[in-house]
């Protein structure tokens, strides 16, 4: 493999209705501190407390914010929603061109345009002008095909059976 597409940055995207998308994520994350890397993750929606933000306060390489308040999916998002989530763009887009982090996931960016928190020409904009040594990882469903086309790698988790659909609520350590 030639050097310059081993030190090049890649997007990646994880979409799709199955489980796991956020989980690879923070995978590849764990992976890229051990390699040495410095990683910014960005959970867009979220503002409730995930056992993965204990998780990471183990690992200084790692920060992690998020920029939302409460678990809006269940009905329409509020001025505040919309406000959080743009400001959360706008800094993120600011710490990609910083070139501080080797990686920057942006955690559920997928949901936050399909419920159109800002527009998807700022996320294009964002990955068009990334430094070219930055990794940037989107993840959440509903992905938009400007995002499928725009990234290197596109994986879908497809949901073939899951146990919450035999009741099972979600679980603090698998689900939250």
């Amino acid at each position: 493999m030639q050097d310059n597409t081993r030190n090049q940055g890649y997007i990646h995207l994880y979409t799709g209705n199955g489980k796991g998308k956020t989980s690879a994520a923070l995978g590849l994350a764990i992976r890229a501190v051990g390699a040495g890397k410095r990683v910014f993750i960005g959970q867009f929606v979220k503002g409730m407390h995930y056992s993965e933000l204990e998780s990471l306060k183990r690992f200084d390489e790692i920060v992690i914010k998020q920029y939302g308040r409460d678990c809006f999916i269940e009905h329409e998002p509020t001025d505040e929603d919309i406000k959080v989530a743009i400001d959360g763009l706008n800094e993120v887009t600011s710490i990609v061109k910083s070139n501080e982090y080797n990686v920057v996931i942006l955690d559920e960016i997928c949901i936050a345009l399909y419920y159109k928190l800002f527009p998807i020409g700022s996320v294009v904009s964002l990955l068009k002008e990334k430094p070219k040594s930055i990794e940037i990882v989107l993840t959440g469903r509903y992905a938009p095909t400007e995002l499928i086309e725009i990234a290197d790698l596109v994986t879908e988790m497809k949901e073939i059976k899951h146990y919450y659909n035999k009741g099972v609520e979600a679980r603090k350590g698998f689900e939250f």
